[in-house]
Parts: structure tokens; C-alpha cells; sequence
């Protein structure tokens, strides 16, 4: 067994070595933001043309999966994204706000379309004029209905958004000995 003794006259290593050597130096905060933008789960809220394109996005043309969001999750439990793609009627909103509050943090949200950013061409007293009345949007995605590519690069917004994401130091690691409010 050989042990490396750490002094003055050992030379000093570049990065580059140290990449080459398996070390890598970063921040447990970019690691966790890291982690979370490259491992996206979303919940899918189809309501209309939208959903369509959405679908088309997971599928192989485009295939979402490159993006890190690969399997669309039916339980909102399971899912950290959730894409709001169509109109959303008044009655429709209590049900999206519960899916919302059902999962868990850290949770972002996606407005897919006209009808989810801001009411579509239905100006009518029946569709919510835009889903950041019901739920907090994170980004919006204009079309109607918009390509795949529009919502990879909004997926690809989201991520920039969460690999600059701050987090208190006690959030970042889990004692299971340490009490809450202690």
C-alpha cells in the first residue's frame, strides 16, 4: 500500500491532472443543482393541441431523454416537473393547484402554449387567462401549439434556472439526528 504523504516538496497538481486522476472539485451545491437539472421528472397535464406536441417531444425524433426528463410520471408524487400544456377551464384549475401541492420539493412548472401562458384566443369567463394564476410559473413556452424544439429549449431554460438555484447549507445535507426547528 502506498500512502501519498501531503508536504511541501510534493509538486503541486494541476486540474487537469486531477481530472485525469478521478478528483473532482466542485461545490456540494452545484453538484445537488446538477443532479437535479440532469435528472428532470415530469408530470404531465395535457388538455389540449398542446398535449399532442408534447407527446411527440418524448417521442424518438426528438427524444426528450437526452435532456435528462425521460419517463412522463401519471402520479404527481413522482414528479419534480410538471408541463401545463392547454387551456385550463375554471373548474379544472382546483385540480391542477391539488397535483401541484401533491408534489414534492423541489418542484418547477413549464407553460406550454398560448392557452397556458396567457388565456390563448379564448378570452372566455369558462378558461383561466393563464396558469401562474392557479400555480407559480418557472417558464413559459410561446406557440400554439409550440414545436417540440420550443419545448426542449424551454426544458433546457428550466435546467440553466436550476443549475444557478441557492440553497441553505443545512438543506444541502441530511442529518437524521438533527430535529426540526432545532
Amino acid at each position: 500500500m502506498r500512502v501519498e504523504l501531503l508536504d511541501q516538496e510534493q509538486p503541486d497538481r494541476t486540474g487537469e491532472e486531477e481530472i485525469k486522476r478521478g478528483v473532482l472539485f466542485t461545490t456540494l451545491e452545484k453538484m445537488l443543482n446538477w443532479a437535479r437539472s440532469s435528472s428532470l421528472w415530469p408530470a404531465t397535464f395535457g388538455l389540449a393541441c398542446c398535449a399532442i406536441e408534447m407527446m411527440a417531444t418524448a417521442a424518438s425524433r426528438f427524444d426528450l431523454a437526452r435532456f435528462g426528463a425521460e419517463v412522463f410520471r401519471a402520479s404527481p408524487r413522482q414528479a419534480d416537473l410538471m408541463i401545463v400544456s392547454g387551456r385550463v377551464s375554471k373548474k379544472m384549475a382546483p385540480v391542477l393547484r391539488r397535483i401541484y401541492d401533491q408534489m414534492p420539493e423541489p418542484k418547477w412548472v413549464i407553460a406550454m402554449g398560448a392557452c397556458a401562458s396567457c388565456g390563448g384566443i379564448f378570452n372566455d369567463y369558462a378558461i383561466v387567462q393563464g396558469v401562474d394564476k392557479i400555480v407559480p410559473v418557472d417558464v413559459y413556452v410561446p406557440g400554439c401549439p409550440p414545436r417540440p424544439e420550443q419545448l426542449i429549449h424551454g426544458i433546457m431554460l428550466l435546467q440553466q434556472k436550476i443549475a444557478k438555484e441557492r440553497h441553505r447549507p443545512e438543506d444541502l445535507v441530511h442529518l437524521p439526528w438533527r430535529r426540526q426547528g432545532a
